[in-house]
C-alpha cells in the first residue's frame, strides 16, 4: 500500500506528495529511523485540528441558523471529537497506510484511536497547506457528511456514560464510579468537578454544570484516553 493509494481514497490529489508522506508517519516510525522531528505528522496535527474545529463550526453557523449559541456548541463538540475522527479514519482505511514504529506497530498502533484520530487531523492539515481553505473545506464535509447530518439530527450516539459501561464490563465485571471532587460558584451557577473510578483506578475527569454533564464529559474522557 502506498500514499498514492490512499489520496485515492481521499479523492484528493496532491500537488505535494511530501505534505501526505508526513501527515501519514507517525513519531514513533521517526524516532526508531533516526529522522528529522519534522518529518512526522505532529505538526499537521496541530493545524488540522483548527482547521477541522474551522469548518465545522462555520458549517453548523449556516446549517442551524435560528440555534443559539449553546446548541451549536454542543453539536460541534459531538463532531470534532477524537472519536469522530477515529471512525473517519477507519472508513478510509488509514491504518493500513500509517508509517508506525516497530514497536507502535506489534502494540496495536494501526487500531489505536488516539493514533487514527491524530493521523487524520493531520492529512486535513496537509491538504490545507497543499490546496489551501476550500480544498479543506471540501474535503472535512465530504468526508464527515454522514457524521454531522447525524449531529445535526440529533442521532449522533452521544451517551458516553453508557458507551463506556458496555466497553469496560466487555472485558470483565468491573465497578465504575463517578466522585464528585468539589462544586465551585453560587447555586445558581454552579460548576461540578467529577473523577471516574473503575474498580478503584482513576481512568478520567470531567467538569459540567450539572452533576450529570461532569459525569458524561468524564466518560468521554475515559473513552478518548483509554486509560483502561
Amino acid at each position: 500500500m502506498n500514499d498514492l493509494e490512499f489520496a485515492k481514497k481521499l479523492g484528493y490529489e496532491f500537488r505535494d506528495p511530501e505534505l501526505l508522506r508526513h501527515a501519514l508517519t507517525h513519531s514513533s516510525f521517526i524516532n526508531e529511523s533516526k529522522m528529522e522531528y519534522s518529518a512526522n505528522n505532529e505538526r499537521l496535527e496541530f493545524l488540522g485540528d483548527a482547521f477541522f474545529d474551522a469548518i465545522i463550526s462555520e458549517c453548523l453557523y449556516h446549517r442551524l441558523a435560528h440555534e443559539e449559541e449553546g446548541l451549536l456548541t454542543k453539536t460541534r463538540a459531538v463532531i470534532v471529537c477524537e472519536r469522530s475522527l477515529m471512525e473517519c479514519g477507519v472508513r478510509v482505511n488509514i491504518g493500513d497506510y500509517l508509517r508506525l514504529g516497530k514497536g507502535e506497530n506489534q502494540s496495536g498502533g494501526r487500531h489505536r484511536t488516539s493514533i487514527l484520530a491524530d493521523a487524520m487531523e493531520a492529512v486535513i492539515g496537509a491538504v490545507y497547506l497543499d490546496g489551501g481553505w476550500e480544498k479543506a473545506r471540501e474535503l472535512v464535509l465530504r468526508l464527515f457528511d454522514r457524521t454531522i447530518e447525524e449531529a445535526v439530527s440529533g442521532k449522533l450516539y452521544s451517551d458516553y456514560k453508557t458507551e463506556l459501561q458496555e466497553r469496560l464490563q466487555a472485558r470483565g465485571e468491573v465497578v465504575i464510579h463517578y466522585e464528585i471532587e468539589r462544586e465551585e460558584g453560587p447555586d445558581h451557577d454552579k460548576t461540578f468537578f467529577v473523577k471516574l473510578l473503575a474498580d478503584g483506578k482513576e481512568i478520567g475527569r470531567g467538569t459540567g454544570r450539572s452533576k450529570k454533564e461532569a459525569e458524561q464529559h468524564a466518560a468521554r474522557t475515559a473513552l478518548e484516553t483509554e486509560r483502561w
